[in-house]
């Protein structure tokens, strides 16, 4: 039912009043949030680690507890109309202008100047690590209009209709698509980044398969998809982070945007793969995956609330019978962990 709303949002998104649909998905992220839906426990636990609650461990005062849960909640409650509004973007934003969605979303940070020089004013390209964060349909709009064109992965979902509009919508902005469980998809990736003028972003900040990464955040481990350092590591180019968050607009363009808020791609400052060359090639992905982690985890530190990980990706809440290929020290330290809790 849900996959059939979405579609015919996308498809009537030129007729459809923007603000009407913004508002039904913030209505829905309410009553989801009211209802402490699994997901939002999920994002809660998740966020409790972000956040720095240990009071669900019983190792602070009941006061202490409940003012901790009295902003777990609220910053859950932000994280799920930030997630409800992705999807009311994402799937109108065939019926917004270039002048509208230009004035959504800006590029800022350390690396912003470094890399459209290297892959707009120059050859060169550049592989991209990102998380579930803000709108990242509109990161690949600013990247392909701001900075250089844009090639990368999205998920294959099952139901066949609904990915067919995930993927026209991408590509209508400019972004060229490429599907998980394609053969040589790694091969690809690094052919695209072979070009001049390419960026390749991915979304890394959780991976399930026997080929994740193990790495420390947060006081605790996640596994996170070995693509971004795979890809710096076998090309030799250097690793940005982008982490992204909404802002609030103001004057002309907040009156070009329609809208009272926008994004930030936060771009850091490039990860120097060459210090990681002599290294063998799993330890070199392993570091580089825990030195990008570094800087994606500083940025969910300071923006939590549109971190929409609903999903479960800390070692405390994975189903150990299902994870394969698991390194013996992180078993060790997953069962440590939960005999603790």
């Amino acid at each position: 039912m849900l996959d059939r709303i979405l579609v015919f949002i996308a498809r009537h998104a030129g007729i459809l009043p923007e603000r009407l649909v913004r508002g039904v998905f913030l209505f829905a992220a309410d009553i989801a949030w009211l209802l402490h839906a699994g997901g939002v426990k999920q994002l809660e636990r998740n966020l409790a680690h972000v956040l720095g609650i240990s009071s669900y461990r019983g190792h602070r005062s009941p006061k202490l507890a409940l003012e901790e849960r009295r902003r777990l909640r609220h910053v859950s409650h932000q994280a799920m109309r930030s997630y409800f509004t992705y999807f009311s973007e994402a799937m109108t934003v065939g019926g917004r202008s270039d002048e509208c969605l230009t004035a959504r979303v800006r590029g800022e940070g350390p690396g912003c100047e470094r890399i459209i020089e290297t892959t707009r004013v120059q050859d060169g390209s550049a592989p991209i690590a990102m998380g579930h964060q803000g709108n990242w349909d509109y990161a690949g709009y600013w990247a392909h209009h701001d900075v250089a064109p844009v090639t990368t992965v999205a998920e294959r979902l099952g139901n066949k209709e609904l990915l067919d509009t995930f993927v026209d919508i991408r590509r209508s902005l400019g972004i060229s698509i490429l599907l998980t469980g394609q053969h040589g998809l790694v091969a690809r990736l690094e052919d695209a980044l072979g070009e001049p003028h390419v960026l390749v972003p991915l979304l890394a900040d959780r991976d399930l398969s026997r080929h994740g990464e193990f790495v420390h955040a947060f006081g605790s481990m996640i596994r996170v998809a070995r693509g971004p350092a795979t890809l710096a590591y076998d090309t030799g180019l250097p690793l940005y982070v982008v982490n992204m968050y909404r802002e609030r607009l103001h004057g002309e363009r907040r009156k070009k945007a329609g809208t009272a808020y926008g994004y930030v791609c936060r771009v850091s400052a490039p990860i120097d793969i060459s210090r990681f060359a002599g290294l063998p090639r799993e330890q070199a992905i392993h570091d580089i995956s825990q030195a990008w982690v570094d800087v994606w985890a500083s940025g969910i530190a300071e923006h939590p609330q549109d971190w929409h990980m609903l999903q479960p990706i800390f070692i405390e809440d994975l189903d150990l019978s299902r994870l394969k290929d698991v390194p013996d020290e992180v078993l060790k330290m997953i069962k440590q962990r939960k005999r603790g809790m």
